[in-house]
């Protein structure tokens, strides 16, 4: 894996704004799957929900977006690393469909900020203290490959095939 995207292994070939914009339907068609009666169930010992997971997309969706609006924004700014376990300590009895609802809205808002940038800000570049120097769109890229990470990990728990049907 790349130390700039952690994710890039999750990439499967298609546009990355195809692969953002088709989340939301799938983590949809996932959660109908799924069910109330599995919802809160961790898919094994030590691992989150289907409701958890959908929590910690749309806690990413906010980190994204703020990242995203900085990296715009200033020349060369330093973001904020999180610990997504901690964020995770509050997710306990949070509905998924609220959950859902928020990512979903933040995801629209991000689409039309990404879409909307000129080709030229795709090269604006963070500092992740982690991961080291960054573009607008490496940071867009990750948000693609985190996706695939957790859609991968929900189609599993839907029992549903990695194409969604």
């Amino acid at each position: 894996m790349s130390q700039l995207n952690p994710y890039e292994d999750f990439l499967d070939g298609r546009p990355i704004d195809a692969i953002l914009a088709a989340t939301s339907g799938v983590v949809a068609t996932c959660l109908e799957a799924i069910g109330p009666s599995r919802i809160d169930m961790p898919r094994a010992p030590g691992k989150w929900s289907a409701a958890e997971i959908v929590c910690h997309l749309a806690d990413c969706e906010i980190v994204f977006a703020f990242r995203l609006r900085q990296t715009l924004a200033e020349d060369g700014p330093t973001i904020q690393p999180f610990d997504q376990e901690k964020w995770a300590v509050r997710y306990s009895g949070v509905p998924a469909a609220e959950a859902f609802a928020a990512f979903s809205a933040l995801r629209n808002w991000n689409l039309r900020l990404i879409r909307n940038a000129a080709p030229v800000e795709a090269a604006r570049m963070m500092t992740h203290p982690e991961r080291g120097t960054m573009t607008f769109q490496s940071v867009v890229e990750t948000m693609a490959g985190h996706d695939l990470n957790h859609l991968g990990q929900l189609l599993t728990i839907a029992e549903i095939g990695p194409t969604g049907t």
